[in-house]
This record gives C-alpha cells, sequence and structure tokens, in this order.
C-alpha cells in the first residue's frame, strides 16, 4: 500500500448505511489504506445531514435506500449542507432507477456493494480529489440505460469538442481530477477548468460524471 503523501492528508470519509456489518465492513476495508480515514458513521439518510454539518468530510458514501430519509434525498441535503463534499452512492444490482436519479442529483461517484474492495479505495481516492468514479459494472449499466432513453432523443456527440477537450474528457472518464488532468496533459489547473466548463456545456452534461458517461460512450476510455 503507498505511503500516505507527507504534503496531502488523508481523505476525510463519512460513511452512511443503515447495516451495521456493512459500515464495518467498508471502514474495515478503508482501514488498510493510510489515504482515508473513516470521521463519522450514520444509520440513515437525517443523521448523515446532521454528521456532514459536523465533521465536514470530504467524500460521503451513501447507500441509496435507507429508512427515514433514504439516500436519494440526502444527496440533495448534503450538497446544500457542504457544497465541497463528493457524494459516492452505494449501489445493489437492480436499482438502475435510482442510479439515474442519483446521477440527476448530482452524486460524483458510483459504486456496487458487491465490487472489488480495490473499486472502494480508488473510488474514495478519485471523489475525494474532486474527480467522479464509476466503478465498471455500473458504468456500463448507466450506459446502456442512457443509450435506451435517447432513442427518441438527441445523442451527446463529440464532433464540437476540440482536440484538447477530448484529451481532457478522457480524463474525467477516468475519474481524473482537474490537477491530475492538468498534470497528465501539462497544462494550468485553470485551462483545465475552462476546458470542463466547455465541455459540459458543448455535450449538455449536468456534472462530471455524466461528462465521464458520455466518455466511456464514446469509447474514449
Amino acid at each position: 500500500m503507498e505511503e500516505t503523501a507527507p504534503d496531502r492528508r488523508p481523505v476525510r470519509v463519512l460513511v452512511a448505511d443503515d447495516e451495521t456489518m456493512v459500515r464495518a465492513g467498508i471502514r474495515a476495508i478503508l482501514a488498510r489504506d493510510p489515504r482515508a480515514e473513516v470521521v463519522a458513521e450514520a444509520a440513515d439518510g437525517h443523521e448523515a445531514v446532521s454528521l456532514t454539518r459536523r465533521h465536514r468530510p470530504d467524500v460521503v458514501l451513501l447507500d441509496i435506500q435507507m429508512p427515514g430519509l433514504d439516500g436519494l434525498a440526502a444527496v440533495t441535503r448534503i450538497h446544500q449542507a457542504l457544497p465541497t463534499a463528493g457524494v459516492i452512492m452505494l449501489t445493489t444490482f437492480g436499482e438502475d432507477d435510482f442510479i439515474t436519479r442519483a446521477l440527476q442529483e448530482g452524486a460524483s461517484g458510483f459504486l456496487l456493494k458487491a465490487d472489488d474492495p480495490r473499486e472502494l479505495l480508488n473510488g474514495v481516492q478519485a471523489v475525494g480529489a474532486g474527480g467522479a468514479y464509476l466503478s465498471p459494472r455500473i458504468a456500463a449499466r448507466v450506459i446502456a440505460g442512457l443509450r435506451a432513453q435517447r432513442v427518441a432523443g438527441p445523442r451527446r456527440t463529440l464532433e464540437h469538442l476540440t482536440g484538447r477537450e477530448r484529451d481532457v474528457l478522457a480524463g474525467l472518464g477516468e475519474g481524473l481530477s482537474n490537477a491530475e488532468i492538468a498534470a497528465r496533459l501539462h497544462l494550468v489547473e485553470g485551462t483545465v477548468k475552462a476546458h470542463v466548463s466547455a465541455i459540459l456545456g458543448k455535450l449538455g452534461a449536468r456534472n462530471r460524471v455524466e461528462a465521464a458517461i458520455a466518455a466511456h460512450e464514446a469509447g474514449l476510455v
């Protein structure tokens, strides 16, 4: 496992799931990585929102289906309480409609509870750095769903993107942050931010996750 960079603190994580065993499992996985730190656990959406205000985590791992206030409703309230927090939705098979709705609410990542633990570690780091992350199986399902929805409507096309914008979009598809894309392409981070804004506008994407999906769909990743 990598050593924690001396100039970068661990990603602070809040875990929200109504199942105690699931929370314990996630905590155990994240404990293996010195780049992550679980700062709080919540058993429902209301508690997740309250603990977000109190602990100000970098990333909230949020189960979609919880009693009281479910994950979908909690995403909006978490963003209102702490706009800088990235939210990763934890899902199971058969929740495709929920995934689409969470995407619309601004979730930054999606993971299946049955995914390899490495996906959890990768997702937390990507979203913690300001990027987006889709587990491969989630990406395939979301893309299939979006394709079906677009049969009667306009498809996103990359023809209006410049070559550099395509390079940046490929980075978004990999879940890279602006800083990571800038380092890869030898650009200033502010330039990458401008490219991302232009990409979202040209694709009609509401957020980085939708742009990442477009990158996967176009075969850039």
